[in-house]
């Protein structure tokens, strides 16, 4: 009886054992989650100048008297505002048939001109960096146009409404990479927000 009851206290602790062991023998881990989440990237900018009558489609005038031979002071900037991507970033300057005729300016530093080609030589580039803070850019040299010293009195008295010299700037701006695309430049970009009107 004592070796029956001996076996079975042994065969219990058997399987004790083996139940314990076999707890022991299984190794686990578990790792933190990875989320992947995807947002956009965003550009946002703006084109002001001091003074300029602003309308409800966003448009501004602002009109100036000639003086033959004056400078006009004249300081339309484009601003890239804060958080927005890398870009490229264009202005174009659409001038009246006759504005050369009345009137000069150059360009501010920093801007390229486009080529005629794949970037209209009416248009301007720069590149900007991504930026927590807004980027401001003058578009004109030393904020200014000037009447030429040629411009007669007759020549003023015949203009009309219609026939008065303008001088308009439309900005525009494109990621800098918006592509898998690692040789997207400029020109790219500029095919890419190229306006259709």
């Amino acid at each position: 009886m004592k070796k029956k009851s001996l076996a079975l206290v042994l065969a219990l602790a058997m399987i004790v054992v083996c139940v314990v062991g076999g707890t022991l023998a299984w190794l686990t881990a578990t790792t933190g989650s990875v989320t992947n989440t995807f947002t956009y990237g965003d550009i946002n900018i703006k084109l002001e100048e001091t003074d300029a009558t602003v309308a409800e489609d966003g448009s501004a005038t602002k009109e100036f008297k000639m003086i033959p031979g004056y400078t006009i002071a004249k300081d339309p900037k484009v601003t890239v505002l804060a958080g927005s991507e890398k870009c490229y970033l264009f202005v174009k300057v659409d001038k009246s048939t006759n504005f050369d005729t009345f009137m000069t300016y150059d360009m501010a530093d920093g801007w390229t001109r486009g080529d005629g080609t794949n970037i209209p030589s009416n248009v301007y580039y720069r590149e900007v960096a991504a930026s927590t803070a807004d980027q401001e850019f003058g578009v004109l040299a030393n904020d200014k146009v000037t009447v030429s010293g040629d411009v007669t009195k007759t020549m003023l008295n015949d203009l009309t409404a219609d026939t008065q010299p303008t001088l308009t700037f439309t900005a525009y701006a494109c990621q800098y990479n918006n592509s898998n695309d690692t040789n997207f430049d400029a020109a790219d970009a500029w095919a890419k927000v190229n306006p259709t009107t």
